[in-house]
């Protein structure tokens, strides 16, 4: 009887271990591949690690979904990698704190790809009030061969949703001189479409840019981009904007730059619960030469209605917490109440606003306040706000 039980025993033993091998080899090994070309049909990728190979278009009439904790890696040794979206076609990209979507680059160079770039039709007022402009990304239509369009009268377009997103080292600049990319950039898209917890970090351009339209964004941060952590122009008139922060590390030029191609628009952005910080030490893009170290510039017209806000860091010599670039924008913007500054926090000793050389500005008393109370942008940090050990809300 006892060697009949010693046998069961290893029998179950056995047993056992071929169970654990065959689990073992029978595991599903990450997804991968190539994203790149034309997307002419719906089309998914479930949570994996993909490279992304030249300009990629998702054309109208399509929708391509990318699933939670995929890292997509931009890999070309010539040409522009850039993830692009038409008018009419849609970007599905829902992560989560804790598994973020990554889209970054092999070199992890700053200026190394094109990042996101999303065109819509929403309402647009550029230079001499057109309602449509051409893009300055350089890129070209694949079916015209013509630079891309932007503007129109949609102000609901839905270019689809960005939810967790983090593009890194992204701002690519063009050879021709002129045309430059961002991490992410929003061509007249509208009011339907979804950018909520995104990350630009790293990037050679600006964090952020919007050419008109009337989407809004929340819980934006900005990380160690060497021109305008956000920057707008083209009529943007955004409303429900919240939770905006910029941490400017090593080179970077404005905190938020804001212009309207000098359109005096009756309408403007409203953004509430930003912080710009700028760390010690960080230069302007453009060297001593360029005076672009501001934490807000307003030019051309630009306009907008912020509240509670923090502004930390912006210390080099002639520094000011706003700036009125130019004497338009003081007259029919600032004398017009058409910027609003409510409950500002400005740490460091520095001045409230200023006017570039031979400008006196002075705003009325309801149209800039300060608050040693202001909290500025709000942000729950999570495994989508760290970046190779670093936590990008620092």
């Amino acid at each position: 009887m006892k060697k009949l039980l010693l046998s069961l025993a290893t029998i179950a033993t056995l047993f056992t271990a071929c169970t654990s091998d065959d689990e073992s080899s029978n595991s599903t090994p990450t997804p991968s591949g190539e994203i790149s070309g034309d997307f002419s049909a719906n089309r998914t990728y479930v949570k994996g690690n993909y490279t992304l190979k030249g300009t990629v278009r998702v054309k109208a009439g399509v929708t391509l979904t990318i699933d939670a904790g995929s890292v997509i890696t931009a890999d070309v040794t010539d040409g522009v990698d850039a993830l692009v979206v038409e008018n009419g076609g849609k970007l599905i990209m829902i992560g989560t704190a804790a598994e973020p979507i990554v889209c970054t680059h092999l070199t992890k160079v700053p200026g190394s790809w094109g990042g996101i770039i999303i065109y819509g039709d929403a309402p647009i007022v550029g230079a001499s009030s057109v309602t449509s402009a051409t893009s300055e990304d350089g890129l070209t239509s694949s079916v015209t061969g013509t630079a891309y369009t932007y503007g129109g009268s949609n102000a609901t377009h839905n270019g689809g949703t960005l939810r967790y997103v983090r593009v890194e080292y992204a701002g690519k600049k063009i050879t021709d001189g002129t045309s430059e990319m961002n991490g992410f950039s929003f061509y007249s898209v509208g009011s339907g479409t979804i950018l909520e917890n995104l990350v630009s970090y790293k990037g050679a351009d600006d964090g952020y840019e919007f050419y008109g339209g009337t989407v809004s964004a929340t819980n934006l941060i900005s990380y160690g981009n060497t021109d305008d952590a956000f920057d707008w122009q083209d009529g943007w008139r955004g409303q429900l904007n919240s939770n905006w922060f910029a941490s400017q590390v090593g080179t970077g030029n404005f905190g938020m730059e804001v212009e309207a191609k000098s359109v005096n628009n009756d309408f403007w952005p409203k953004i509430t619960n930003i912080t710009l910080k700028r760390a010690a030490g960080t230069v302007t893009e453009g060297g001593t030469s360029a005076a672009e170290y501001d934490a807000i510039q307003f030019k051309k017209q630009g306009n907008g209605d912020f509240s509670n806000i923090v502004i930390s860091g912006y210390t080099t010599t002639g520094a000011t917490a706003v700036r009125i670039q130019d004497a338009a924008t003081n007259t029919g913007q600032v004398d017009g109440h058409k910027i609003k500054l409510t409950n500002v926090k400005i740490n460091d000793g520095i001045s409230q606003y200023a006017g570039a050389s031979g400008i006196t500005v002075l705003f009325a008393d309801t149209d800039y306040t300060l608050s040693a109370e202001a909290t500025g942008a709000t942000i729950t940090p999570g495994a989508w706000t760290i970046v190779e050990g670093i936590n990008l809300l620092n």
